[in-house]
């Protein structure tokens, strides 16, 4: 195997990265070892640090998959190239979307990428952030605390809530459209800095436990992805964003503001030493459609055009075009 020796190898296969992607990729790693195969070991590592691991060389003593509920950055693909991953496959697996919710007990928060950005900003339009309760956010919400149990760093589903929650609610004011491009580490500052004085409380990759927070605490908001919402709708209920409620529906269409698709990386360099890595990549394609057990699992469904592009995609293996990646909205 290309970087190993001859006893660096394993006969199974090993999937690092997104928490939300987790549950999926195990069905289908169930699936994989009902027909014979030695059982893949996935791994809940966040998005970020499954990319640091993925592309952390060619071999057995690295991951074959990289699960991810973002696309891949420019620099984690320079990361790649520099170790020697030179072939990428990128496969749309379906959607998600971060869903914010509250207990059933919960107030009924309605919120918008705005009202979010100036709770959970550390510096809202460069500023130092001093709100406390969500009444200094906007007078419309109820004056309790600002509490918010999400995801950390290493997450995509964090880097989700910055570039498509945060930064949205960044670009309400004039002037910050422009210092993305003028200023972008300024724009990063000012736009994705998420406060660490208490209102954000940082509860580590498992989602779950986000769930147990919020559902025994009436007056805070979780953070996760889609599937975890819709799995405890009995504990739980979905806070709308911009008068537009996370549901199937509204993930599937993208009219829900924190929509995003999900991905799975593949090393092609690792397909012939991985005897079962090619019949996983295939299971996922066997998996995903309207009536495939991932929607059982709460995975929202691609369109068809996705599906079937994605599908030829894992069938021949093409190598991901770098050019695809945006450098700026990514880095």
């Amino acid at each position: 195997m290309p970087g190993g020796s001859a006893q660096d190898s394993r006969d199974f296969v090993r999937a690092v990265g997104s928490s939300t992607v987790y549950p999926f990729a195990t069905a289908v790693a169930e699936h994989i070892a009902n027909n014979g195969n030695r059982s893949p070991v996935i791994e809940s590592t966040g998005t970020g640090a499954g990319m640091k691991l993925f592309c952390g060389g060619v071999g057995a003593a690295h991951p074959d998959v990289e699960n991810a509920s973002r696309r891949m950055k420019a620099t984690e693909y320079q990361d790649c190239i520099n170790n020697g991953v030179t072939e990428i496959v990128e496969i749309q697996v379906g959607i998600d979307g971060i869903a914010f919710a509250e207990a059933k007990a919960g107030p009924g928060m309605a919120l918008t990428p705005e009202d979010i950005y100036k709770a959970l900003a550390a510096k809202p339009f460069g500023k130092a952030n001093t709100t406390r309760l969500w009444s200094d956010v906007n007078p419309a919400l109820p004056a309790i605390p600002i509490l918010v149990y999400g995801p950390p760093t290493t997450s995509g589903t964090r880097d989700a809530l910055e570039e498509l929650i945060l930064e949205k609610g960044c670009k309400s004011k004039s002037g910050m459209i422009e210092l993305q491009v003028t200023n972008p580490d300024g724009f990063d500052q000012i736009c994705h800095g998420i406060r660490e004085d208490g209102a954000y409380v940082d509860a580590g990759e498992n989602d779950n436990l986000i769930v147990q927070k919020i559902a025994q605490n009436p007056k805070a908001i979780g953070v996760f992805g889609f599937s975890f919402l819709e799995e405890n709708m009995d504990r739980l209920k979905g806070v709308p964003m911009s008068g537009v409620q996370p549901t199937y529906e509204s993930i599937s269409d993208f009219t829900y503001p924190g929509a995003r698709p999900l991905y799975i990386y593949v090393k092609k360099a690792h397909l012939n030493a991985i005897k079962s890595l090619g019949d996983y990549v295939t299971e996922w394609t066997k998996a995903w459609g309207p009536d495939g057990y991932l929607k059982e699992k709460g995975m929202v469904i691609a369109p068809d055009d996705v599906r079937e592009r994605n599908a030829k995609i894992a069938e021949n293996m093409t190598v991901l075009d770098p050019q695809q990646l945006d450098p700026l909205l990514l880095q």
